[in-house]
């Protein structure tokens, strides 16, 4: 008696074994204890600010999630649909802080894709890398999300605030070398990296060349008085370091009393359809920003394939928001990149896995970055995207001029 049931309870752990080996296979049992991840599902958080300050940023969320939803209609990623959770923190870090806890804690999310704001990525820095959990392609700029050694778990996308900066000032030195630089930026870290990035770029000849500088608080009601101020003190350049709604303001001021300097916009807030068209075309005119992704408004790109791919995206997926508006085709663009990390990760969709994939991006070249431009990572450079060209608002559209630089190394 004894012997047979010995027999049977051998017979059942092969068994046991068996189904769990088949399990395993199938990507069940290995990614049981990993958060926010099953045999047909893959759950990925996010917080953007829907509402608030800087509520025209929100549209590039949206945009992500409808390519989500396309990526779902076609069976997933490697079999598992995404799940995709983002919550409205209002551009508020305490409020980030908050809806990042449920994403983590009560949601229990794979990942954190794509949070925006500086001060909002800030708030939870600490904490996305003391859970090990992957802040991955923050929608900022700012040069700290590139530190593998002491913040692993956290990577950007876009180039920095401070390289684009750089640019910036490397063309006024060649082009005008006796400017008299007004500089208005939102007081925070976003608002200091690019500030830092340009006096690093202007180098000494800086002290002389910025006659003023001028912040803003994301609570103020308007910056007129900064316009103003700027204009009054005779500045014939002007590098205008502002989220969405003030560089509206700040063009539209500009235009109002008059004032007409070489106006360098920062990339962020350069949509065509939430910044310019509020602001005035005809106000918009001249305006110098850096671009790293095409404008599909460009008659250059009719025809492109890229462009028509995300064009008839935008119709079927996203029909309420604007094609046109540069915000969208970044969303397009950072899901694009989220989805090649996931498809390159396959079966092992761990924390770990998913972060040393994101590490090793190499000339990933997405249809809508501009020539030139690509997408590369290593393990010790977490910045992935490190070229742009300058480009003039001509009242409709960007125009593209001069080369592109490649600021690789000037990114800090």
């Amino acid at each position: 008696m004894g012997t047979r049931r010995s027999l049977v309870t051998l017979s059942l752990a092969f068994l046991l074994l068996v189904l769990t080996v088949g399990l395993i296979a199938a990507g069940g049992v290995a990614l049981a204890d990993e958060p926010g991840v099953t045999a047909s599902e893959v759950k990925i958080g996010n917080t953007a600010p829907y509402s608030g300050p800087a509520s025209a940023y929100g549209t590039i969320l949206k945009t992500s999630a409808a390519y989500f939803k396309m990526i779902n209609d076609r069976r997933g990623v490697n079999g598992r649909k995404i799940v995709f959770i983002s919550y409205d923190d209002g551009y508020s870090p305490p409020r980030t802080v908050e809806m990042t806890r449920k994403l983590v804690e009560q949601d229990h999310v794979l990942l954190d894709f794509a949070p925006l704001g500086t001060p909002c990525n800030s708030a939870i820095w600490s904490y996305m890398n003391r859970y090990k959990v992957p802040q991955l392609f923050v929608l900022t700029g700012a040069s700290k999300w590139g530190d593998p050694k002491d913040h692993p778990w956290t990577m950007g996308w876009q180039p920095t605030y401070s390289s684009e900066a750089a640019t910036y000032a490397k063309y006024i030195l060649e082009k005008m070398p006796q400017a008299k630089i007004g500089i208005l930026y939102q007081n925070d870290d976003y608002g200091k990296d690019y500030v830092n990035g340009f006096r690093r770029g202007l180098g000494d000849k800086g002290r002389k060349l910025i006659v003023m500088e001028q912040t803003y608080e994301t609570t103020d009601p308007t910056i007129d008085s900064q316009i103003v101020n700027l204009k009054n003190i005779g500045a014939n350049v002007f590098f205008d370091v502002t989220t969405p709604k003030f560089a509206s303001q700040a063009i539209r001021k500009a235009y109002e009393i008059g004032w007409h300097p070489v106006h360098f916009l920062n990339n962020v807030s350069a949509s065509v359809g939430s910044v310019l068209k509020p602001a005035g075309l005809e106000a918009s005119k001249g305006l110098v920003t850096a671009l790293y992704e095409k404008d599909v408004t460009d008659p250059r790109w009719e025809g492109d394939p890229g462009v028509k791919e995300y064009l008839a995206f935008m119709k079927k997926y996203y029909p309420q928001g604007d094609a046109t508006d540069g915000f969208n085709v970044t969303g397009y663009l950072e899901a694009q990149t989220m989805v090649y990390v996931l498809k390159r990760a396959g079966k092992n969709l761990s924390r770990a896995n998913i972060m040393k994939v994101a590490a090793n991006i190499h000339d990933l070249r997405l249809p809508l970055l501009l020539p030139g431009v690509r997408i590369h990572t290593t393990p010790t450079d977490f910045y992935p995207i490190e070229q742009r060209q300058l480009a003039r608002f001509d009242g409709q559209r960007w125009e593209l001029f001069g080369k592109v630089y490649d600021v690789s190394g000037m990114s800090r």
